[in-house]
């Protein structure tokens, strides 16, 4: 992953814009009512100024007052320093004060917590962070951060978020850039005009009582709707490289030929391994695949935030020689074997993250956490996974899917958009033989299968051990009561890209006695029951990131003293939002076919429509528990 310097919704400075020792900000009383609702911090003051001195010199300050509501709030302090050695914190101090205004404690730079900015499985990195380790002794309680930070990187220009996130009010927020390097400084906003922001100047913007906003479900992600500001030099400097960035297509030229470029050599030894792997192979894909797999027996993924900014590779010899490597070291080795091979692929800059989020197209900059390869298909671009061990050739679903990427090209920066999963790609498919008994027991043999998106919902259970696999199956069919797992396999098809479940189970008393007849709910095995929260007077739109289609067909043999009493009508439900059907068919030998097909749709959606929306998911729900009447023959 890339090493941001800063990020506004986490970091905090000083400023010269009005602000007074007022105690008010301090007491919790001060706090208009509007603020507090939804609100587990409110932002009391804060204002961030930047000094772009130079390409290679900035300075960042921050003075900033946040009222902690709740123990939930406390991840909104905003004390937390990203630094390494193109950082100087200057000056960081931290002042608690209880919720009358009382000054509690003092917290110079020294008692911050100081750790690596990257996780356990990193063998080194020159990125540290350092973090406010409060543990309050009361809500609400409220932080007063000063900090100055001096940076010799500047192609991480902080930003500004004037509402931070969910659950945060802002009272007064600041924010200024004051740009003498003589080098064009490019801002963008988004959504100001739908919130109190006032523009003082080109790069002098301040808000006053912004309101928090409350997720809502099917609410699209915060950044959809919540104002922000990013800001980007044209020229700037990373580690002493100088970088250009009028526009992605230099962004990109930059990229390849100071980072990417003299990093791909690999020993004489794997070249020729390469060359024998792939012999037997004409076609372009084909290689691609046997190398990919090569790669994933042959390397781990580890976070490496070295090299300049943590943009740069490591090179493809280290990856070769260590066996691991983080996304960038990982897709450049690859592409350094596929080029061996003669197969053409491209690094690609991206988002990685489970809700859909898009390199921003019209605004060049440091943007991306992730990097993937790109293969050429003849308009039919295959993607790659570095990082995974055991992801299937041209697998991307759940992480990387359906997003605008950056491609880093030897003729500059290129935007792509990455593969989508059609709603018919995301398939769940459930078939199943069901006896039930006249106790009113089932047993049953299921196969599930998975693919697109839904196989990387279900695929990792495989690696599970025994006991978890078997809690994770009753999990899935929770509402099924007394319920055993008495046989399980898994199987998984790399190259169909399909994962098979196959389930032996029985459960006690699952149809309901009422005399001489028997309840029974014919869809047993994939009932929907998650339904979306109902909203009086619903605030946000909503959104549906990815389509997924069911089919279920279950055989159901009743048990010979039993037999079919009343049937109910077929159901076909036609929406916006998607489909739903389901069929009894009455077959011999005593047996009833249950036929389902449930179709979600991909779509965004205005809030008036939530209702709609609700109800098709409602009706799905009911139409899931549809009972049928059994009765013991006499």
């Amino acid at each position: 992953m890339f090493k941001q310097v800063l990020s506004l919704s986490l970091f905090g400075l000083l400023s010269l814009f009005g602000y007074s020792q007022s105690e008010d900000f301090f007491k919790v009383n001060t706090i208009p009512l509007e603020l507090k609702a939804n609100a587990n911090a409110v932002i009391r003051y804060s204002a961030v100024d930047i000094e772009i001195k130079a390409y290679n010199k900035m300075l960042y300050t921050e003075n900033r007052i946040v009222t902690i509501l709740n123990k939930e709030g406390d991840v909104d302090h905003g004390a937390v320093f990203g630094y390494d050695d193109n950082t100087n914190i200057k000056k960081l101090e931290v002042k608690v004060y209880d919720a009358f205004g009382g000054d509690i404690k003092r917290i110079k730079k020294n008692d911050f917590m100081d750790v690596s900015a990257v996780d356990g499985g990193t063998l080194y990195s020159d990125s540290r962070v350092k973090y406010l380790n409060y543990t309050p002794i009361n809500y609400p309680y409220t932080i007063h951060l000063e900090a100055e930070i001096e940076y010799t990187s500047t192609a991480f220009i902080p930003g500004w978020l004037p509402l931070e996130g969910f659950y945060a009010s802002t009272q007064n927020s600041y924010y200024k850039i004051t740009n003498s390097s003589g080098i064009n400084l490019k801002v963008k906003t988004t959504n100001f005009d739908k919130y109190n922001i006032e523009k003082h100047s080109d790069y002098y913007y301040s808000s006053k009582n912004l309101i928090s906003i409350k997720p809502e479900a099917y609410s699209p992600e915060f950044r959809t709707y919540g104002p922000s500001l990013k800001a980007a030099l044209t020229e700037f400097n990373m580690e002493g490289v100088k970088g250009v960035n009028n526009t992605w297509e230099d962004f990109g030229k930059w990229m390849h030929d100071k980072l990417l470029v003299g990093t791909e050599e690999i020993p004489e030894s794997v070249k020729a391994e390469v060359r024998a792997l792939t012999a037997n192979l004409d076609n372009d894909l084909e290689k691609a695949k046997r190398i990919y797999n090569y790669v994933q027996e042959k390397t781990r993924y580890i976070s490496v935030q070295v090299g300049i900014g943590g943009w740069k590779p490591m090179l493809a010899s280290d990856v070769n020689r260590l066996g691991y490597a983080d996304c960038k070291g990982l897709s450049n080795y690859t592409k350094a074997l596929l080029k061996e091979a003669g197969v053409e692929a491209h690094y690609a800059v991206i988002y990685g993250d489970r809700g859909i989020k898009n390199i921003d197209t019209n605004f060049s900059s440091t943007q991306g956490n992730h990097v993937v390869l790109c293969i050429p298909n003849n308009g039919e671009d295959v993607w790659l996974e570095c990082t995974s061990q055991t992801n299937p050739f041209g697998y991307i679903a759940g992480w990387t899917d359906d997003r605008d990427a950056i491609l880093i090209t030897p003729e500059g920066g290129k935007i792509v958009h990455t593969k989508t999963y059609t709603v018919d790609e995301n398939l769940k498919q459930t078939s199943a033989f069901i006896k039930m008994n006249r106790d009113g027991s089932i047993t049953g043999e299921v196969d599930l299968k998975s693919y697109g998106y839904i196989y990387g919902l279900r695929e990792w259970i495989q690696n599970l051990p025994a006991r978890d696999q078997d809690i994770q199956l009753k999990k899935y069919w929770r509402y099924i009561n007394n319920l055993s797992i008495d046989q399980m396999k898994f199987t998984k098809d790399k190259d169909k890209i399909e994962f098979i479940e196959n389930v032996k189970l029985s459960a006690k008393n699952y149809a309901t006695k009422s005399g001489p007849r028997l309840l029974f709910q014919p869809n047993v095995l994939n009932r929907i029951s998650d339904i979306p929260t109902r909203y009086k007077d619903r605030s946000l739109d909503f959104e549906v990131e990815r389509g997924i289609t069911e089919k279920d067909e279950f055989l159901i043999e009743l048990d010979t003293n039993l037999e079919l009493e009343a049937m109910p009508n077929d159901i076909l439900i036609e929406t916006k939002y998607g489909t739903y059907s389901f069929a009894l068919i009455q077959k011999e030998n005593n047996t009833i076919l249950y036929k389902r097909t449930y179709i979600l749709n991909k779509g965004y959606y205005p809030k008036e429509e939530y209702e709609a929306f609700r109800e098709f998911k409602m009706n799905v729900a009911k139409h899931d528990k549809t009972k049928i009447v059994l009765i013991t023959k006499t």
